[in-house]
């Protein structure tokens, strides 16, 4: 049996999604809890990205695929699931998805948010980057607005499979405030490693006055590894939502 499962879970004490044979993973969590309560480890258990260490998701989607002949309802699996894992990991939602779907490879949209505090904080210092010096947000809306559509972000990102391409389709990048917070929300159909966290070091430079916005559209046709010196830290990134065809 199939299921889609939403998940939220605070990425500080875990090194990414994915599963690692000596560091904690979520998904590594996911499956020693699965094993827990259906007796056998799952036959798939995929998300729809890998998000780094450190980064945090409000609605990661993964697909489970049990063997299993107690037929428990959603809110049953929900319920044993989350009795098994850690506190800073949460499972939202459980349905039953198509045999077919695939949590990774039927993504039609992925949403980031990356949050900036503009002063220093004491109870989220693991869920913002606190930049100290004040920004030009509207220069930074302008070098926003060159980053969105379709482009090579070889600049911007590491390929993490050889023959991967380095073309992404960005359908908006959005940066709004509200009191001392910046929010920079970033959606494509897929992004490279570590792409969005360059994109926001580097409108970061823009919003200090240390590049302008022309420099920023250079990168997209001239491969640079500037941005890898500007990668902004996991603390404040979400993988906020996916999405799927109906």
């Amino acid at each position: 049996m199939r299921y889609k499962l939403l998940i939220e879970y605070d990425g500080s004490r875990y090194a990414g999604w994915q599963l690692q044979k000596k560091e904690r993973s979520i998904q590594g969590e996911l499956i020693t809890a699965v094993t827990t309560v259906f007796g056998q480890p799952p036959v798939e258990l995929y998300g729809s990205g890998r998000t780094d260490a450190g980064v945090h998701a409000r609605g990661q989607v993964a697909h489970l695929e049990i063997a299993d002949d107690r037929r428990l309802r959603p809110d049953q699996i929900l319920i044993k699931l989350n009795s098994e894992l850690s506190h800073d990991i949460n499972i939202l939602e459980v349905e039953p998805a198509h045999p077919k779907f695939h949590a990774r490879f039927d993504v039609k949209e992925r949403v980031y948010v990356y949050e900036i505090s503009k002063r220093r904080n004491a109870f989220a210092k693991k869920y913002v980057w606190w930049v100290r010096d004040p920004l030009n947000i509207q220069n930074m809306r302008v070098a926003a607005s060159l980053l969105a559509g379709f482009h090579d972000f070889k600049s911007f990102g590491d390929v993490s499979e050889p023959g991967q391409s380095t073309l992404v389709d960005l359908h908006r990048v959005d940066i709004t405030e509200s009191e001392d917070r910046i929010f920079i929300t970033i959606s494509g159909s897929h992004f490279l490693w570590k792409m969005v966290r360059r994109m926001v070091g580097i409108l970061v430079e823009v919003g200090r006055g240390n590049m302008t916005p022309n420099e920023v559209e250079l990168f997209l046709t001239e491969p640079s590894r500037t941005p890898a010196k500007y990668t902004a830290p996991p603390s404040g990134l979400f993988l906020q939502a996916v999405y799927y065809d109906k």
